[in-house]
């Protein structure tokens, strides 16, 4: 098999890093363990990808990344894909699996017995959810169960970190930091807006947009401070394990 055009695992997750900063070699072989890839190999064993894996692999990490689609649904698309087949994302089927990307959809409730239809999850995974306080269900006049339409990116996130180990008990502890962090965000936006001129200035469309936009950069930067923490953290336990 000649060599050019393909590249090993490390090179492949090297050139998607700057688009998906969150890529690694672990992810790229926990997605070829699921079937979604099916990289060549040298008599020796070492993956190859073609330029073809390498789209797939990005198309998995955007639909991933921009639509919040769970791996089984993923699995779907490019089972059609392969098939030759019209994506989902063309019938009123997917339209209804891709509500965080669909205003109207977001802006619903939805009963939770809809929700593998919805969002490609368990009745009993919301539920256990809800009960780790991860999201809030609300309660129809007839006593029905509804999820807003607005969790539905955050449970498919959720549901992907099952595949890792992490289910909605462990993310319990994440409600309880973002209970206790959200007070320091206020204290510090309202410091923010008293140094633009003071808290009691005109609510125009343009304070609110800088308003988020801060808020938006303040949440990255604490999440970039919090990730870097905790892969430290990480990194050392592993150290310590290798030298024993």
């Amino acid at each position: 098999m000649p060599d050019a055009g393909y590249l090993t695992i490390g090179k492949v997750v090297k050139r998607l890093q700057s688009l998906y900063p969150d890529l690694t070699i672990s992810k790229v072989r926990y997605l070829e363990d699921e079937g979604l890839l099916n990289p060549s190999r040298t008599p020796g064993g070492y993956r190859l990808y073609s330029q073809r894996d390498i789209k797939r692999l990005e198309t998995i990490l955007y639909l991933q990344k921009n639509r919040f689609l769970p791996l089984s649904v993923i699995r779907d698309e490019l089972e059609r894909e392969d098939a030759g087949e019209p994506h989902a994302a063309d019938s009123a089927v997917e339209a209804s699996l891709m509500c965080p990307v669909n205003g109207e959809a977001v802006e619903r409730l939805h009963p939770i017995d809809r929700m593998p239809e919805v969002a490609g999850v368990s009745v009993s995974f919301v539920r256990q959810l809800s009960e780790a306080g991860v999201i809030t269900l609300k309660r129809s006049p007839h006593g029905r169960d509804l999820v807003d339409g607005h969790d539905i990116g955050l449970i498919r996130t959720c549901d992907e970190l099952r595949h890792y180990g992490i289910g909605p008990k462990n993310l319990r502890q994440y409600v309880n930091s973002a209970n206790r962090e959200s007070a320091m965000f206020e204290q510090a936006l309202v410091v923010y807006a008293k140094r633009g001129g003071g808290v009691e200035v005109e609510v125009t469309d343009e304070a609110r947009e800088r308003f988020e936009q801060a808020f938006s950069r303040m949440l990255g930067l604490t999440d970039a401070v919090r990730n870097e923490l905790i892969r430290r953290l990480v990194h050392q336990s592993f150290k310590g394990m290798e030298g024993s």
